[in-house]
């Protein structure tokens, strides 16, 4: 089943997620997978449903799976590749994880969920038995992008560019294809600081306005300072004969 964007039920305002575990898309037959809800407070009444590739809609514990709790295991056959997600009573629904079942040789170890932007994700090309040589090559979209011995398959910090359809091919066979998706977090943006657009005269002007005890002070002071410099200019200087008169008197 090829999955798509539209396939996937993102976390809008839901109190529930979809974990796969082990954490990946691919599955050989009758390899054990556990389906869990992790809800928010109480999970009392949240179960596993799945959307097969027939078009089947069922929950675990009915033909497949078994319920423990708001948990599913399930020995997965090839008829159970599907879309699952956890669902309550009221009809709130978690995430959508797409999961393939290969009878096949090949499968892809790619996340089953989205992954964030800027971690370290790792495709694996795994096989059912021990194959003699262990090159593989990956395809995204299907167009071939790398060739590695190791048969494994390294993106140090994914990308949004980096999301697409991938599989992998060798000796042995050909994985199908799975979805990954990459989730990039929306930086939060900083305040913005408001700019000072007044001119100095009307900030001035606007001072004075709303200060008016800053007002009477300056004009106080103004008038100190014309009193003060209008007193010494009332008293005489002495002149030169004053000064010595008063000298020959002390004597």
């Amino acid at each position: 089943m090829e999955l798509t964007p539209l396939y996937w039920l993102l976390y809008i305002s839901t109190p529930a997620s979809l974990s796969v575990s082990p954490d990946r898309s691919q599955f050989f037959e009758y390899e054990y997978v556990s389906l869990s809800c992790e809800v928010q407070g109480n999970s009392t009444g949240w179960r596993v449903v799945r959307n097969s590739e027939r078009g089947i809609l069922s929950e675990c514990n009915t033909d497949w799976g078994k319920q423990q709790g708001s948990s599913c295991n399930v020995f997965p056959i090839p008829s159970d590749s599907g879309l699952y997600w956890c669902e309550s009573g009221s009809g709130e629904h978690s995430n959508a994880v797409n999961i393939t079942v290969h009878d096949g040789a090949v499968i892809l170890e790619s996340p089953a969920l989205p992954v964030t932007g800027g971690d370290s994700v790792t495709l694996r090309c795994r096989y059912q038995g021990t194959p003699s040589d262990l090159t593989a090559d990956f395809y995204k979209d299907g167009s071939l992008i790398r060739t590695e011995t190791t048969g494994e398959m390294t993106i140090p910090a994914v990308s949004k560019s980096d999301e697409g359809l991938y599989k992998c091919t060798n000796s042995e066979g050909e994985s199908p294809e799975s979805w990954m998706t990459v989730t990039v977090p929306t930086p939060i943006p900083s305040p913005a600081v408001p700019v000072l657009s007044m001119s100095l005269p009307r900030l001035l002007c606007s001072l004075l306005v709303g200060s008016p005890y800053l007002l009477v002070t300056i004009i106080l002071l103004v008038k100190y300072c014309r009193s003060r410099a209008q007193g010494e200019t009332r008293v005489p200087r002495k002149t030169h004969q004053d000064q010595l008169g008063d000298h020959v008197e002390e004597e």
